[in-house]
């Protein structure tokens, strides 16, 4: 497999994470970085493992070093996850996380204050 096979691997999850999760600019590294918790750590692994071998690709004697079995099964897991991600889904699951996360502290709010009011003896 040579430098730019592995470099063409690197683009395609750099792009992939930038369209699935919005994560702009920086290095595919960067990226991985930023992505977090948002990412599985399989997955945070193998694009890790991807991110090192094109470093290591770019010095001609670490490049004897890079096993071609082991990119390619990171880049399919990487691929294989973030095909599966929606991002409107996603979106949306973050939206009504957020509403819930107020509907509740609005409830518990109502629940603190009925509890006050019948306490100082006013219900």
């Amino acid at each position: 497999m040579g430098l730019v096979t592995v470099q063409q691997m690197a683009d395609r999850i750099d792009g992939l994470l930038a369209e699935r999760l919005g994560l702009k600019g920086g290095t595919l590294q960067g990226k991985l970085d930023r992505a977090g918790r948002r990412l599985p750590r399989k997955v945070r692994d193998a694009g890790a493992a991807l991110a090192t071998a094109v470093s290591m690709m770019q010095s001609p004697r670490l490049m004897r070093q890079v096993d071609d079995l082991t990119v390619a099964v990171a880049y399919d897991i990487c691929v294989r996850h973030l095909t599966a991600i929606d991002p409107s889904k996603a979106r949306k699951g973050l939206v009504s996380g957020i509403a819930a996360s107020i509907a509740f502290s609005m409830l518990v709010l109502g629940a603190g204050i009925v509890a006050y009011l019948y306490w100082r003896g006013f219900l």
